[in-house]
């Protein structure tokens, strides 16, 4: 249902000290400096929430979800960074007659600015705005949740970050943001929508909010951070009994992960990373884990 998504790569350029910049941190890439790769993400569920029901269902099993990432971020100035993403992405069940799918997902593009910086006696408060976008790339299925690679709607999203880093390497942030999303085409000409029918094949897909906290400790080469995520879906319908999840459907989660990173002394300006995730609650989604590996590398193009 979610697809964590992460980095690694192989480049051969003169390089800089790293640092993992993404849409919800605190951190931007310096100007003229590339940070790009690929990871790898698992994540798996059998236990899910139908509406405010908890259940399992032996027709479908174990749903996986594996996806290999592209990403790359780079420091336009020293206050904007320019970000893109593309996964892949194979989904499974391990019973029942229902076939996984695989294929390109979404691109995803991205403008993050630092607009405020306050330097404290003991660190640092920073505000960054972000925009982002995305795009399905290919004419994948839609309708066929929970197998499905993708929602297939066009996104837009404005993001909110507030951090505050202490001179001793402790650090804490929150992040929120509003996901405008498109309407999707399905290839049936009705469908049931709350207690009604309607006679079309065009879908109007809920927009969503999504919350993202985090607090962790960075010194030198290494990086642990415990996080705190949830997504709200603003209107939708639960999954009927028995049914397949919609398009449309409500979905809520909370979400406990960690995050470590580590500088590899070995190679100048790589990094790995670890992710993992755990769904606490939900509506209409998955109890799910979710695990990533990746490898980043940064290449500065000037001085």
């Amino acid at each position: 249902m979610k697809i964590i998504k992460l980095l690694a790569i192989i480049c051969l350029w003169a390089s800089v000290k790293v640092s993992a910049q993404t849409l919800t941190d605190g951190l931007l890439m310096p100007k003229n400096n590339l940070c790009t790769g690929f990871t790898y993400t698992v994540d798996s569920w059998r236990n899910y929430w139908e509406g405010s029901l908890k259940r399992d269902n032996l027709n479908i099993g174990t749903i996986t979800t594996k996806n290999v990432m592209w990403v790359a971020n780079y420091g336009l100035t020293e206050k904007l960074n320019l970000i893109a993403m593309v996964p892949y992405v194979w989904t499974n069940s391990n019973s029942g007659t229902l076939r996984g799918m695989q294929g390109v997902q979404d691109l995803t593009l991205a403008g993050k600015y630092k607009f405020f910086q306050q330097d404290l006696s003991i660190g640092k408060f920073k505000a960054f705005g972000i925009v982002s976008g995305s795009v399905p790339l290919t004419n994948y299925v839609t309708d066929y949740q929970p197998l499905a690679i993708g929602m297939g709607s066009k996104t837009l999203s404005a993001r909110l970050n507030l951090s505050y880093a202490h001179a001793k390497g402790w650090y804490a942030g929150v992040s929120g943001s509003y996901v405008m999303r498109s309407n999707v085409t399905i290839d049936r000409t009705s469908y049931y929508r709350g207690d009604h029918i309607i006679y079309s094949n065009k879908v109007s897909m809920p927009n969503q909010f999504m919350l993202f906290a985090n607090a962790g400790y960075q010194k030198n080469n290494f990086q642990a951070e415990l996080n705190y995520s949830q997504l709200n879906t603003l209107s939708g319908d639960d999954i009927r009994r028995q049914n397949m999840p919609e398009l449309w459907s409500k979905m809520i989660y909370f979400k406990l992960g960690a995050t470590l990173v580590y500088e590899i002394p070995m190679v100048k300006g790589l990094q790995a990373r670890a992710n993992g995730y755990y769904t606490l609650a939900g509506r209409n989604v998955g109890q799910s884990t979710t695990l990533t590996a990746g490898l980043l590398y940064t290449i500065q193009f000037k001085k």
